[in-house]
């Protein structure tokens, strides 16, 4: 398989659904975006073996906090931890070990958006 096939296959395990949304939106106005995330992000960082998807998931989580301004893509990725196997407690638990290094005001922001995604999901 070729980089983007790995990363279709990649980004299905991790996003489902989602996924098609994120690509439908994109393919008029920056088609080569997506094919940057499916062949680096998802066919080349994704699938280099050391680390499983819920590994990844909590460090991209944790990434999307710390910077902040990236609400739409930790509401993607809270739902791919999910996907992948994380439970609430763990994707709530990240974020309060975040508090240290990055503040109240980052931590709240992303525990309310976790909370918005598991109201949606049932949990």
């Amino acid at each position: 398989m070729n980089k983007k096939e790995i990363g279709l296959e990649n980004l299905a395990k991790i996003d489902g659904q989602a996924a098609e949304s994120v690509f439908e939106a994109l393919k008029d106005i920056a088609p080569d975006l997506n094919e940057m995330m499916l062949e680096f992000a998802f066919g080349t960082v994704y699938d280099r073996g050391v680390l499983d998807f819920k590994q990844r998931e909590m460090i991209t989580i944790t990434s999307l906090l710390t910077q902040g301004g990236c609400e739409n893509q930790l509401r993607v990725h809270i739902q791919a931890a999910l996907n992948v196997g994380l439970a609430q407690t763990e994707i709530v638990e990240t974020f309060i070990h975040c508090v240290p290094y990055v503040g109240f005001p980052r931590v709240l922001n992303a525990v309310f958006i976790a909370k918005e995604i598991f109201e949606k999901a049932e949990i």
